[in-house]
């Protein structure tokens, strides 16, 4: 039956396929155990709240028996870091310039459990796709998809760093696939490319320190030390992944169909975005996984973006924000204001 549920996956869309045991990992365990103790999950408090079970699929579901880790593939089809140099448009992290992969991603998994269920009724399955303490890059790796590189994502050797995750987990007893190899070597490309330096050490990544994190996890004030950093990065950063020389592999011909990214969210004009009050910011961001940081820390991090921008004639705007009602908006627009004001 695993061959046919490989090549069912497949055709729903997903480039990766593998079986991992659901049973315990106790270095997996361990490592959890480790990050967390070390505060590196930041404000994440629902990591720790529900550790026990994000460390063992058995612990979340005593029943389940295999893993069936999938991939799927959202290769761009530019750099990535081509606007790095151009701060009148804001950086909109690759996987969040199209539809909400949440949505794609589960649609395609239930869709494989429906044709798993039909062919063996007796079994029970569960599916996750980033909303449940499930550890996918962990469990992937373990199902031989990728390995987990030294910036902790998961790569494939067909698919490189590009590829949204998502588990099935099932009371049947799969033969598990060997554990992905790691293939990093002594390239430290994602360590060297981080611009806040969240690599304390290879393969360990401290979220506090992260832009991904900072400005989609992180509420209130992002902390001065990282502003500049940011650059025009207003939601996530592709920076380690992007230069990873597997992605050499990644094809845009693999790329879901529904994944393709929204033209408008490419190569955006950073100042239109300072314009958006809420009802705005629902409405453009409806369908995309944008829209669950809601306005507020939008607007906060493309006033980051302002104040990098050496862009004088995004001033009007800036200032106009030093008066939202949000504390963390009115004191980013501060911050952004104070660094495009002319010197007297």
């Amino acid at each position: 039956m695993q061959d046919a549920l490989r090549a069912e996956a497949a055709r729903l869309g997903f480039v990766a396929c593998g079986f991992a045991s659901a049973g315990h990992d106790t270095l997996r365990a361990a490592r959890l155990e480790q990050w967390l103790g070390q505060g590196s999950h930041g404000s994440m408090e629902w990591m720790e709240a529900r550790k026990d079970q994000r460390a063992s699929p058995q612990g979340l579901w005593p029943e389940a028996r295999s893993v069936i880790a999938l991939g799927m593939s959202y290769a761009p089809e530019g750099d990535p870091l081509a606007l790095e140099g151009r701060p009148e448009k804001a950086r909109v992290s690759v996987y969040a310039q199209g539809r909400d992969y949440h949505d794609v991603v589960k649609k395609a998994l239930k869709a494989l459990a429906r044709w798993l269920i039909e062919r063996a009724p007796e079994s029970e399955l569960k599916v996750f796709v980033d909303t449940a303490p499930v550890m996918e890059k962990p469990l992937g790796a373990a199902a031989g998809i990728g390995w987990q590189g030294k910036h902790t994502n998961l790569v494939s050797r067909k698919h490189g760093s590009w590829l949204f995750l998502g588990a099935i987990y099932s009371t049947l007893d799969f033969a598990p696939d060997e554990p992905g190899k790691d293939r990093c070597g002594s390239c430290r490309a994602c360590q060297d490319a981080c611009p806040t330096d969240a690599f304390p050490a290879p393969y360990r990544l401290d979220a506090r320190r992260c832009i991904s994190y900072l400005t989609i996890e992180h509420k209130g004030p992002i902390p001065e030390e990282f502003r500049t950093a940011l650059g025009n990065r207003i939601y996530g950063c592709d920076d380690c992944l992007a230069v990873c020389p597997w992605n050499k592999f990644a094809d845009t011909a693999h790329r879901h169909l529904k994944l393709a990214p929204r033209a408008e969210l490419v190569a955006p004009d950073l100042a239109s975005f300072l314009a958006f009050d809420d009802a705005g910011f629902r409405e453009f961001f409806s369908g995309s996984p944008i829209k669950r940081v809601g306005r507020d820390r939008f607007v906060r991090n493309c006033l980051y973006a302002a104040g990098n921008s050496s862009a004088p004639e995004l001033l009007p705007r800036v200032e106009a924000l030093r008066r939202d009602s949000d504390p963390a908006v009115a004191e980013a627009a501060d911050w952004a204001a104070a660094r495009l004001r002319p010197f007297p």
